[in-house]
């Protein structure tokens, strides 16, 4: 019998299990996702976007604004000191991608991918100090929300920014 496959060919891995949940991600310390099932109704859908039982009591949220990403933009690299994101996103498909540089974490190196939007909803939640970027894979914007723990100063914005092929990250989108 003829061989079928083409040289250099190689199998997927598992990425998810059999009840569609990722297999094996290992999440950068302090990161959290939060899948959310989309609720079909008569005229429509609902979607949860967030709950504060989802991250514990002390969730609080202090503002909450919307990002548009056309179809095949970047948004990245992005960190911040001190405020915690959680990302939603509500339309399109995205790229989430974080990458941990904190020197004190044992996940220092870990890069995280994610692909969500309106089909496979979810909430990560992304601490101080770990690097994200953003890419709408969908054929449509990518709209996404981010619920932050404290409010944007304008006046000292707590957002640091190097540019998508930074060599200092091990990431290209």
């Amino acid at each position: 019998m003829k061989e079928w496959r083409i040289d250099g060919a190689t199998r997927d891995r598992q990425s998810i299990t059999a009840d569609w949940k990722r297999k094996s991600l290992r999440l950068i310390e302090g990161v959290s996702v939060h899948e959310i099932a989309n609720v079909p109704k008569i005229d429509g859908h609902l979607v949860e976007v967030f709950r504060r039982s989802w991250f514990g009591d002390d969730a609080r949220v202090e503002q909450v604004f919307q990002v548009v990403l056309n179809p095949g933009r970047v948004s990245a690299w992005h960190a911040h000191e001190s405020t915690t994101d959680r990302l939603f996103v509500s339309a399109g498909t995205a790229r989430v991608v974080l990458f941990d540089n904190r020197e004190d974490s044992p996940t220092r190196g870990e890069i995280n991918e994610f692909r969500f939007g309106l089909l496979r909803p979810a909430a990560i939640v992304v601490p101080p100090r770990v690097w994200h970027g953003i890419q709408c894979v969908s054929m449509e914007p990518a709209t996404i929300l981010n619920l932050v723990d404290k409010a944007y100063d304008y006046e000292n914005p707590d957002h640091w920014r190097v540019p998508p092929d930074s060599p200092a990250i091990p990431f290209r989108f």
